[in-house]
């Protein structure tokens, strides 16, 4: 692909923009400065813009409210649904999840081809805040919900969720705000108490919410939206 081409999609500006911006010596290709007309690059060329990689593909957030027994994941052997069965012909662009949801699991779940924004929201020192809604097979008592509150330690180490609250009024349905991004992370801290959790489901994730976006239908984030994340991080 010329490199003016790979400019533009990329959003920086036109191609004629692109031109001005090669001929001032602003383009680098694997670290070198590129200043000739008409210079083409292959895909797995690094193309930066002063410091910025750039990347030559439309970036894409898709918002999806996963239902229960598709994978998070982009590929199975064994054929089993996944994720990007939801959302065929949203667009052209290969997207990938950001983190994963269990197969159990329901709710929130981003895709993306902004591997930078990616790595951020999925990195530990994000703290990137998700929230879930656990449905127990008995009613939590308040002990338990005590316990749960302060913290637990846990066999990979000790967990303290933000927030903890009842949301039934049965006591079988609890709330948690949590922002660690450990394996199934919440389901272990019900079964560390004795509970098992007969559904999970996730409602918030990085500030974005299920409003709007009935299970199994994914959206596009708003351009809003995205700034927000970017501006989180």
């Amino acid at each position: 692909m010329r490199l003016n081409r790979y400019i533009a999609n990329a959003g920086i500006c036109s191609r004629r923009e692109a031109d001005d911006l090669i001929a001032a010596g602003q383009i680098s290709v694997n670290g070198k400065v590129i200043t000739e007309m008409g210079h083409k690059v292959l895909p797995v060329d690094v193309v930066k813009y002063g410091k910025k990689a750039l990347n030559p593909e439309k970036l894409v957030y898709v918002l999806i409210n996963k239902p229960k027994d598709y994978i998070t994941t982009t590929d199975d052997p064994e054929e089993r649904k996944t994720v990007l069965d939801l959302i065929k012909g949203a667009c052209f662009e290969r997207i990938y999840p950001v983190g994963r949801l269990d197969r159990n699991t329901t709710g929130l779940l981003l895709m993306t081809n902004d591997g930078e924004l990616a790595e951020k929201l999925t990195h530990p020192s994000g703290g990137i805040k998700k929230i879930y809604q656990a449905e127990l097979d008995r009613a939590i008592t308040n002990d338990d919900f005590e316990k749960l509150q302060h913290g637990l330690e846990l066999e990979d180490g000790f967990i303290h969720p933000d927030e903890v609250g009842i949301v039934t009024p049965d006591a079988m349905v609890v709330g948690l705000e949590i922002h660690s991004g450990r394996n199934r992370i919440v389901r272990r801290m019900f079964e560390h108490l004795g509970y098992e959790v007969q559904k999970l489901d996730r409602t918030v994730f990085a500030g974005l919410d299920k409003k709007d976006l009935p299970r199994g239908k994914w959206r596009f984030l708003s351009e809003k939206e995205v700034v927000r994340l970017k501006y989180m991080l």
